[in-house]
C-alpha cells in the first residue's frame, strides 16, 4: 500500500524530471510533484509563432524533425519534468482515410463528415500506424532526445470525442451528431466506435513501443454526454483501449529505453484519462482502469481525492485562465492552494485543468513552475 512506503529523504539520491513523473504516475513516494502542461507545445510560444510564419500546423505535425523541436521547445523554457508530442487528436481520422486542415481564421475542417453507415464502412483502420509512422519518428528522436533526464507522453483523443468531430466534419459550436447517432442508431454508432477503438488501440501501442512513460486518452467531449450515458458511450470504449495495453514485448524500443530505478518495478506506461466536464462519474473514470485521472479545473482536487482511490493518481488543476488573465503572485498563489490541497497523498502531477491557451502570458508560466519546484 502507498501509505507504507517510506518517504523520500535527503539520503536518496536526488530524482530526475524522468523518475520524478514515472514515480508519481506510479503513485510512489516523489521529493515534489512532476509538472506538466496541456499544450505546452506551441500556441502561447514565440518561438513556436515564429514557425509558423513558414509552416502550416498540419506541416509541424507530420515533419518529425519540426514536431520534436516544437515539442522540446517548452523544455528547454521552462524545464517542465515531462515532454508531450506535439501533434493532434486528428491524426487518427486522417490515417482512417478523412483527412483534416485548419482554416485560416482558426478552426478544423474535414474532406468528408461521416454521416453514414456506408461512410463507416470506407474508413480503413488496417494502414493506421502506417500511415502515422511520422508519429513514430519523432517518438524516438525524442526518446533519445531527453534520455533519461525528462519523462515523454503520447496521447491519443478518445473514440467518443473523435467521433464527434468526424461526425460534423469541422469544429463548430454544437457537437450533436455524434450524439443523436449514438441516442438514435446504437448499431451504427458501435459500428463507428469499434473501428475507432481498434485504431486509437493500435495507435497507442505503437506510440508504448517507442518509449514513452506514460500516454494520455483526451476525451475532450466526454460532458457532451449526460451522466446516465457516459458509461455506454465513452467510458466503455477507454476501458476497452486501456486493457489492451499490456506490457511491451522484451525486445521492443520501449523496453530496451524504460526507466528503471532501484526500488520502483515499471510495467508498461501508465495511462492518463483527462475527460473534461464529467466530474459526476467517477466510478465510470475509475472503471476505464486508467493510472491516472485528469481532474479540470471546474472540481476541486480536495473533492476528487476524497472520491477516487489511493493508488490513483490525480492530474491538475489550475485553471487556464488564471495563466493568461491574472498576475505572476496570483498564479503563484493558486498554484500553492492546488499543491496544498494534494498535500499528503502520493500520485499528484501538476497540470492545469484544460489546456493553455493562446493568450497565457509567459511570466504567468514561469512563476507557475517556479512555485510548484520550490514547494515542499
Amino acid at each position: 500500500m502507498n501509505v507504507t512506503e517510506p518517504k523520500l529523504t535527503s539520503a536518496n539520491p536526488a530524482l530526475t524530471a524522468r523518475e520524478r513523473f514515472v514515480r508519481a504516475a506510479n503513485c510512489r513516494p516523489v521529493d515534489r510533484a512532476p509538472m506538466w502542461l496541456m499544450r505546452q507545445a506551441g500556441r502561447a510560444l514565440p518561438e513556436y509563432r515564429k514557425l509558423k510564419e513558414t509552416y502550416t500546423f498540419v506541416q509541424l505535425v507530420q515533419n518529425p524533425e519540426l514536431a520534436v523541436e516544437v515539442t522540446l521547445q517548452p523544455v528547454r523554457r521552462f524545464g517542465f519534468d515531462a515532454a508531450i508530442l506535439f501533434s493532434d487528436i486528428l491524426v487518427i481520422p486522417e490515417a482512417m482515410g478523412q483527412t483534416y486542415r485548419f482554416k485560416e481564421t482558426g478552426g478544423v475542417v474535414m474532406d468528408f463528415a461521416v454521416r453514414s453507415k456506408s461512410d463507416i464502412e470506407k474508413l480503413s483502420v488496417e494502414q493506421v500506424c502506417e500511415k502515422l509512422s511520422y508519429v513514430d519518428q519523432a517518438l524516438r528522436m525524442l526518446r533519445r532526445e531527453l534520455g533519461d533526464k525528462t519523462a515523454l507522453i503520447g496521447f491519443t483523443g478518445s473514440p467518443w470525442t473523435l467521433a464527434t468531430f468526424m461526425m460534423e466534419g469541422a469544429s463548430v459550436p454544437q457537437y450533436s451528431r455524434a450524439l443523436q447517432l449514438f441516442r438514435e442508431n446504437k448499431k451504427t454508432f458501435c459500428a463507428l466506435l469499434e473501428k475507432l477503438t481498434e485504431a486509437v488501440t493500435a495507435y497507442l501501442k505503437m506510440q508504448i513501443a517507442t518509449g514513452v512513460d506514460a500516454v494520455q486518452i483526451f476525451d475532450s467531449h466526454g460532458g457532451h454526454l449526460a451522466p446516465t450515458e457516459f458509461q455506454e458511450a465513452s467510458g466503455r470504449w477507454m476501458r476497452d483501449i486501456i486493457s489492451q495495453l499490456g506490457a511491451p514485448n522484451s525486445s521492443s524500443a520501449s523496453s530496451q529505453s524504460r526507466l528503471q530505478h532501484a526500488d520502483l518495478e515499471i510495467g508498461a506506461p501508465p495511462v492518463i484519462v483527462f475527460s473534461l466536464g464529467t466530474h459526476g462519474n467517477w466510478n465510470d473514470l475509475i472503471g476505464t482502469g486508467a493510472n491516472v485521472i485528469g481532474i479540470d479545473w471546474q472540481t476541486p482536487l480536495a473533492e476528487a481525492r476524497q472520491l477516487i482511490p489511493e493508488g490513483i493518481g490525480l492530474q491538475g488543476n489550475l485553471s487556464p485562465a488564471l495563466v493568461a488573465e491574472a498576475t505572476p503572485d496570483v498564479v503563484a498563489k493558486e498554484t500553492r492552494n492546488v499543491l496544498a490541497a494534494m498535500r499528503g497523498r502520493n500520485g499528484h502531477i501538476f497540470n492545469l485543468g484544460h489546456g493553455l491557451t493562446p493568450a497565457a502570458k509567459l511570466e504567468n508560466i514561469a512563476a507557475l513552475v517556479e512555485t510548484v519546484k520550490s514547494y515542499r
